[in-house]
């Protein structure tokens, strides 16, 4: 008896030469985002970008693509432009995560100014909530105003 292989009319469309691997689960195992499910979503709603445009959640990325990430909260939006270094199917540690990935210089720069302006539009704040007597004479001075 023989080996069969069931698959061996198939023709092999992988090169071994260029190892690949689906986009979100990169994203889940460079810890973008807590879950898979997550990074499928991030992808399917357009805050992932290849190359400049939206892909799929099965877009095969390999060494040396650049991606664009926008995370968190519509206030406190940051994006990132990265440039995928290592590919792992299993996900690590923050460091080995950071291993996978580089951010571009420019990232960087426009994330500290980001980050920046929101410093200086929280200085226009007061430091404390008024009181209840610091409420009313405001409200004094207001009706005085008019």
């Amino acid at each position: 008896m023989g080996k069969h292989n069931k698959n061996h009319n198939q023709p092999n469309h992988s090169k071994p030469d260029t190892v690949r691997m689906r986009l979100d689960k990169w994203l889940w195992a460079a810890r973008f985002y807590r879950t898979r499910t997550l990074a499928k979503e991030a992808i399917e709603s357009g805050r992932v970008h290849y190359a400049g445009s939206r892909v799929k959640t099965s877009k095969e990325i390999s060494v040396g693509d650049e991606l664009s990430i926008r995370q968190g909260s519509a206030t406190a939006m940051t994006e990132k432009t990265v440039i995928v270094e290592g590919l792992t199917a299993q996900r690590g540690n923050a460091t080995a995560a950071q291993v996978l990935y580089s951010e571009t210089e420019e990232s960087q720069k426009r994330r500290a100014y980001h980050t920046e302006q929101r410093k200086l539009a929280n200085l226009a704040r007061p430091d404390y909530k008024p009181n209840k007597k610091e409420r009313r004479d405001l409200q004094r001075f207001k009706n005085k105003q008019s």
